[in-house]
């Protein structure tokens, strides 16, 4: 059997070097109404109970539908529900949910679709990483750790095939935003059951977005297909194939021979860069978006404060943006600037290698000796690889320190945060609802993905505490705190950037549009 690797290099070889037959006739550029992309990694699950990772929520995104959805200006706005009313008190949601809405296989979208849906990402054994994004629904979390085993408890209740009640904990400025995320989708407890593991198989997988799932060559490419039953609004492409290629040079040869309609920076080598911003259709955007080192602070020597920020302080973030030639916006804090009002450049450990040094030799490892061997791990792509070695050489100038680097698949990188996280760990984090939350309550104990294990009660409380207020300004000072407590008291992170997105379209296709927070919503482009 062919693997990944091998399939790619046949695949853009026989781009670059066509056997020629009999005929001469002009190839067609593009394929009337089918979207071409690249999705970069192979998506680690289509369960939208366990995903965590943005390859696998670019194809979630298009083929299912939840209460709400997010329109470009990244306002949730009717969906699967056509109205709701709000209490008086803030805390109890009833959506109304429109009866023309049907899966894929043509039954009606119900009330309890839902209700099962967040009952199993809550359940203890679902083990689901996003689970506490749940959390504002009333006796959420009690049901998640195992302290309350009757799901009834839960403030989820179907008061009939058409009404969806949600009680919250606490009044939740942005909860409708949540229920246009991923995690918050309806599932179908009659496929789950019959189908066990093997529900997101295209065979087996009904969705009810703007297309469904219709093949998956796991490693290869995968396809999607309009889905019939859905008309808010009836998509206007056929077909979309995602090829799953994370080598950029070969997935920027098929954009230049017209096999891909439409690329974004996972599949533009930096070595391109300077040739790829001479171009008119290139369009650079801010993102909602950063990318940090992760530290583990259950593995010494990184259990030392000391330790960390030292590895925080040697980091000069300038260098990043030079590396990548992609307009990143140097960081040390992690609220990004695209939430304006709580975006702090101040805070972090700003660049100081004797400040680093120092911080070293309290640590127990003057000028770095006697330090252990430590690792850090990347995913495999050129443009990780370029930040993985420029973060080494940092270290190694200021600290006198070798980090060896490992470059993994994505599927085994992530498996191995879930599992086994190594010392150090580059990722990258974006929003998933347009609020700074998203990106504090990522390190809450609760978190499934707070891969480095760091804990602090305070920092949980004070997160906790900024869901509920609805003041600008005191939202603004809890923030400020948390980031401190996360950034500089602690250092269980260090930030290196805030990331951009250039995208590449061809001028066949129409309707694109950008949000920061980089979700491409593909119902109403045209080919």
């Amino acid at each position: 059997m062919l693997t990944r690797r091998q399939f790619n290099k046949l695949l853009l070889s026989s781009i670059l070097f066509p056997s020629f037959g009999c005929t001469n006739l002009k190839k067609k550029k593009y394929i009337s109404n089918t979207l071409r992309l690249n999705l970069g990694f192979e998506p680690d699950t289509l369960d939208w109970s366990k995903a965590t990772d943005s390859y696998s929520f670019d194809v979630i995104t298009n083929i299912m539908a939840g209460l709400t959805k997010y329109n470009n200006n990244l306002k949730s706005v009717p969906s699967i529900a056509k109205n709701w009313d709000i209490s008086k008190d803030g805390k109890t949601y009833r959506f109304y949910l429109d009866k023309k809405v049907k899966w894929s296989d043509g039954r009606e979208i119900i009330a309890e679709d839902f209700v099962y849906a967040w009952q199993r990402l809550l359940h203890p054994n679902t083990a689901a990483p996003y689970a506490y994004l749940l959390y504002p629904i009333k006796n959420a979390q009690l049901f998640n750790i195992g302290k309350l085993e009757d799901p009834k408890q839960l403030g989820i209740k179907a008061l009939s095939n058409n009404i969806l009640e949600v009680t919250l904990e606490a009044p939740l400025a942005f909860f409708l935003n949540l229920t246009s995320w991923g995690i918050y989708f309806p599932q179908r407890k009659d496929l789950i059951e019959k189908y066990g593991n093997d529900w997101t198989e295209p065979k087996n997988l009904v969705s009810c977005g703007p297309f469904k799932l219709e093949n998956w060559q796991h490693e290869y490419k995968l396809s999607l297909v309009k889905n019939q039953f859905y008309n808010s609004p009836t998509p206007n492409l056929e077909q979309i194939k995602y090829f799953i290629i994370p080598e950029q040079s070969s997935a920027f040869a098929l954009y230049l021979n017209d096999e891909l309609d439409f690329i974004d920076s996972r599949s533009i080598p930096i070595s391109e860069i300077e040739t790829v911003m001479k171009m008119n259709e290139a369009k650079t955007y801010p993102l909602l978006r950063g990318t940090y080192v992760g530290f583990n602070v259950t593995k010494p020597p990184f259990d030392n404060k000391f330790v960390r920020a030292a590895f925080s302080y040697a980091l000069d973030r300038t260098v990043f943006p030079k590396v990548l030639h992609r307009g990143e916006l140097p960081t040390t804090s992690w609220i990004p600037p695209g939430l304006v009002d709580f975006y702090d450049s101040e805070v972090g450990c700003k660049y100081n290698s004797s400040l680093a040094r120092e911080l070293l030799a309290k640590g127990g490892y003057p000028n770095g000796r006697n330090f252990p061997k430590i690792t850090m791990i990347f995913p495999t792509r050129e443009d990780t690889k370029l930040v993985a070695e420029a973060a080494q050489a940092l270290w190694q100038k200021a600290l006198n320190i070798n980090v060896e680097l490992v470059n993994m698949e994505w599927k085994v990188y992530l498996n191995t945060l879930q599992q086994d996280p190594p010392h150090l760990f580059r990722m990258s984090w974006g929003a998933d609802y347009p609020d700074p939350d998203t990106f504090m309550a990522l390190f809450t104990s609760t978190s499934g993905n707070n891969h480095g294990r760091w804990r602090n009660n305070h920092y949980d409380e004070l997160v906790a505490k900024a869901t509920t207020i609805l003041d600008l300004q005191q939202r603004k000072s809890i923030y400020k705190k948390t980031q401190q407590i996360l950034l500089e008291e602690e250092v269980a992170i260090a930030p290196l950037f805030f990331n951009s997105q250039i995208l590449l379209s061809k001028p066949w296709v129409k309707n694109i549009e950008f949000n920061s927070m980089d979700l491409l919503f593909c119902e109403e482009i045209a080919v």
